[in-house]
């Protein structure tokens, strides 16, 4: 029997794919035994505790590496300038010279009372920035690096209509946060604060930012809040608003909350206010601010008919002080200021804003609507005097 070259090649085809489909065959059957008896042998990852119990073990990642999504570089960037501040201060009871309570509970001696907050670093030189009402009326105030070192720090200035204050130490080897940019920010950023809230140590948290210019809150005189989601608590105060790269955008100072805890609704200052005020209270010893003495108030329909000005924008005027910037340049009660020189005055808290940032002494151009008409006048601003004057003022701008 002749076989034929062909018939060669396809015995031996044969032959192959017989042994193919057998070690097939076997290799699915191994596999179904394992998986019926030991599945644990098949995931990735397993490990098998002390007690014998079947884990599965996330990879870890290379040493240096950083993994998707984290935020740990800068929080390991900005952390280091972010300080514990512990506040105290003796206490008197209101009733402590009250000759019958006296009586009762006899002579009643001052009363510790501590505070805590935080701070961030912003220079070699030891300058911290904080919130006013963190250490406002303290009379010891305590810093604590997150490398444990302990420093007492001095007061260099306060400014409380923006609730900030700048504190001094005097230590070597300060860690120093980078100042970012708050101007170019955009709602939808992710932020970082970075603080000590409830005293717990530092603790870092994340969110966006939910908001830019917030205003009109009741908080501050001069309101421009970055508002954000990121968790803020008791004892952030003063603490650290940075960008997913670890520069200071803000410095925390509020939260809206019913409980007293974070419900995602927080305040921060923006660190361009930070900045002037720093420069105002070190090279000054006070920030100085525009002011050209005028009662203003939101423009309503009744306002504006009460006045007989006609205008649909703007600030109404409802009393000058007498000698004041304003009154000298020929401002009267009734005209809405539209515009302070190229800055649009919707709301008196831009118009506060706007009067704020002129420098004294250099005139500034007002657009003003009086009756039916338009006019411009020229103010020159004076020194807007302390908070104080300005409520026995009546809190003439």
């Amino acid at each position: 029997m002749w076989i034929t070259p062909l018939t060669l090649q396809t015995h031996y085809m044969k032959r192959t794919w017989l042994l193919f489909s057998q070690v097939v065959t076997t290799l699915v059957a191994i596999y179904f035994v394992v998986a019926t008896l030991q599945p644990s042998w098949l995931q990735r990852g397993s490990i098998r505790s002390n007690a014998g119990i079947a884990l599965l073990q996330a990879p870890s990642t290379p040493a240096g590496e950083v993994a998707p999504g984290s935020f740990a570089p800068a929080a390991r960037k900005a952390s280091p300038a972010v300080v514990s501040i512990n506040t105290s201060k003796a206490v008197r009871h209101p009733r402590a010279n009250d000759p019958w309570f006296q009586f009762f509970f006899g002579e009643q001696g001052p009363q510790e009372q501590s505070g805590l907050g935080s701070g961030v670093i912003i220079s070699q030189d030891g300058y911290i920035l904080t919130n006013n009402h963190v250490v406002e009326g303290a009379d010891d105030i305590e810093v604590t690096l997150t490398d444990s070192r302990q420093a007492k720090a001095k007061v260099i200035g306060t400014d409380p209509e923006t609730d900030l204050a700048i504190l001094k130490i005097e230590l070597d080897k300060l860690p120093v946060i980078v100042l970012g940019n708050s101007d170019q920010v955009a709602v939808g950023d992710r932020v970082l604060a970075i603080g000590n809230p409830f005293g717990v140590g530092q603790t870092v948290t994340s969110g966006i930012i939910s908001a830019l210019g917030r205003s009109q809150l009741g908080i501050n005189t001069f309101e421009n809040f970055i508002q954000t989601d990121a968790a803020i608590n008791p004892g952030n105060s003063g603490g650290a608003l940075v960008d997913a790269n670890g520069n200071l955008l803000g410095i925390n100072t509020a939260i809206y909350s019913r409980s007293g805890g974070s419900m995602g609704i927080g305040f921060a200052i923006p660190v361009s206010t930070a900045k002037m005020v720093l420069d105002g209270i070190v090279k000054d010893g006070k920030v100085t601010r525009g002011w050209i003495g005028v009662e203003p108030n939101e423009l309503s329909p009744e306002l504006a008919e009460t006045f007989g000005v006609k205008a649909d924008a703007g600030v109404i005027i409802t009393g000058v002080l007498q000698a004041g910037p304003a009154a000298q340049a020929g401002m009267r009660p009734g005209d809405v200021i539209v515009k302070v020189g190229e800055t649009a005055t919707r709301n008196v808290s831009e118009l506060l804003t706007a009067v704020a940032s002129l420098k004294p002494g250099e005139a500034a151009k007002f657009d003003v609507r009086r009756a039916d008409s338009e006019v411009m006048l020229e103010i020159t601003p004076g020194i807007r005097p302390a908070a104080n004057t300005l409520q026995q003022q009546g809190r003439r701008r």
